[in-house]
């Protein structure tokens, strides 16, 4: 095999040599890239632009700052790692330090690792000199790459990277973490560096990094913000348009997951949870039949407040209050399976094959307040019989659990108690508005008739929706707290405003995890009794 000389034995400041970069440029952009030619990867356009900006500013020792915030699934860590490779190969005569620091040391900064070590072992011209250092280290000659994690209890003080700082999934790292401990690694040697991630809210150090570049970009001219979104991507690879179609049908374009894990588009970190555009893709024109459907399929969700206790906090923890404060709130849902219309089987092709994610219809709604749980189980029963619902969720935190008991004996088989709590209730927000986003939640028109409920009932939906607020955490959780403040107050009436109505609709969540299609109508086998042909003899 011919070898490329990689550098002159001449190196001098800055790092990198023209005639290096020029040899590696060369490999880079003729028909067999770089990353091809000696370590089997493809390096797209999108991708080079990053590599080609980082590799001029260690070359110039310019000590730029960049932004890369790509798509999800769209090659950001195998980038990563072809370029560390490429670095410690060029920079291999020289004492060079590279640091690179994840939020975590298991599992992202021990992942980061072996994407390392995989490209090292297929790259051809390190295969025999490469070698790890201790237990987070790796060398090639004297350029060094070092790993460690942002952890708050991580103790990293002391390292120092003189040719790149590297900080990747940054809008997980602290930004007290990033002033105290990481930033100070670069004080003294002008290390380029670049902040890696994906779009949250605009409260994390990758957001305001971002912020920085741009006005760096602004003053200079030089790009240092490489911010792109999925279309970018799917401009050259095809199945990825597919990918990001199907999650946009199930997820629904406006949805917070894919704003920003594939349109790089930052989220607020609190506000108002159902904006008016959000709640217009609830509505529709079509009216609702207050009767049982034949072959229809329903389920009843629940509410439960206790009849000492009502307020629920933001967070799902249940306090003593006036009982007026909160009521037992039940919504019947009709569970439209058909594939006729639904945005799921129009995505892709990929997807005529599979069932369309379900539709959630709004039947009818009832509310108790300060109701004895006795004679509420047996109403809920009756209504459950009557409507021949497949599935009941009932929110069984605090007495609730006393309810769900009662309503499981009652209806074996079809009750799912669920349990409030900071975790459960952030995971039931974001997958209820996955159902929102997508238009599977659709309220009907009710007629106003005198003495009909149901207009009330859906006007307080609808302001309850209004008042909900959220707050979003930067943890790697996305932790999402959300509800109706306690001070609220409705808009028209002054009085105060519950959750219940939206706590309830919210539970259709649930269902998501069930197979409701293969469940059907009981019936009745008539067989000849064994006993039958008997002529009573022993």
């Amino acid at each position: 095999m011919k070898k490329t000389r990689l550098a002159s034995d001449s190196l001098e400041n800055p790092l990198i040599d023209d005639e290096a970069a020029k040899n590696f440029k060369v490999l880079l952009t003729k028909e067999k890239e770089f990353a091809r030619y000696l370590s089997g990867l493809r390096v797209r356009t999108y991708q080079q632009g990053v590599f080609e900006a980082v590799l001029t500013s260690i070359k110039k020792k310019h000590g730029y700052s960049f932004v890369v915030m790509f798509p999800r699934q769209s090659g950001k860590n195998e980038l990563q790692a072809h370029l560390e490779v490429y670095l410690l190969t060029l920079l291999s005569r020289h004492t060079v330090e590279i640091i690179k620091i994840s939020p975590t040391l298991r599992p992202q900064a021990q992942t980061c690792m072996r994407r390392f070590e995989q490209v090292a072992r297929r790259n051809q011209l390190i295969t025999s000199i490469w070698k790890k250092d201790g237990s987070n280290s790796y060398c090639v000659g004297g350029a060094r790459i070092t790993f460690l994690s942002a952890a708050p209890g991580s103790n990293i003080v002391g390292a120092t990277a003189s040719g790149l700082l590297e900080v990747d999934e940054a809008q997980q790292v602290s930004i007290e973490k990033y002033d105290r401990d990481i930033a100070p690694m670069s004080a003294s040697t002008c290390a380029t560096h670049v902040f890696w991630g994906t779009a949250w809210t605009s409260a994390t150090l990758l957001a305001r990094e971002l912020r920085a570049a741009e006005e760096a970009e602004k003053k200079d001219g030089v790009r240092r913000v490489f911010r792109l979104t999925a279309d970018d991507v799917a401009k050259e690879v095809e199945a990825y348009r597919k990918h990001v179609e199907e999650k946009i049908a199930r997820l629904g374009r406006t949805h917070p997951m894919v704003r920003t894990q594939y349109f790089s588009e930052e989220v607020d970190g609190e506000g108002g949870m159902f904006p008016a555009e959000r709640q217009a893709l609830m509505t529709t024109s079509n009216t609702t039949v207050c009767e049982p459907k034949d072959g229809g399929i329903y389920a009843l969700l629940l509410d439960v407040a206790g009849e000492d206790e009502g307020v629920r906090g933001i967070d799902g923890a249940m306090s003593m209050a006036n009982p007026s404060r909160d009521a037992t709130a039940l919504t019947l849902v009709e569970i439209v399976l058909d594939r006729a219309g639904d945005p799921l089987s129009l995505s892709s092709e990929a997807h005529q094959s599979r069932q369309p994610a379900p539709k959630y219809r709004p039947v009818m709604r009832w509310q108790w307040v300060g109701a004895n749980h006795v004679t509420l189980q047996t109403t809920i029963r009756d209504i459950a019989l009557e409507w021949k619902v497949r599935a009941v969720v009932v929110d069984a935190t605090g007495v609730g659990a006393g309810l769900a008991s009662f309503l499981d004996r009652a209806l074996p088989g079809r009750v799912t108690p669920f349990t409030f709590n900071s975790a459960s209730k952030s995971a039931l927000g974001w997958d209820f508005l996955a159902i929102v986003d997508s238009g599977r939640w659709q309220e009907p028109v009710f007629s106003d008739l005198p003495g009909d409920d149901q207009p009330r009932f859906q006007k307080e939906f609808f302001a309850q929706l209004s008042a909900c607020q959220y707050q979003v955490s930067n943890n790697s959780q996305r932790t999402m707290k959300w509800g109706v403040p306690e001070n609220a107050r409705h808009p028209i009436s002054g009085e105060p405003l519950h959750d219940d109505w939206v706590l309830s609709a919210a539970l259709c969540a649930v269902l998501e995890k069930m197979d409701l299609r293969s469940a059907g109508a009981a019936f009745i086998v008539n067989a000849p009794d064994p006993l039958g042909d008997m002529d009573g003899s022993f």
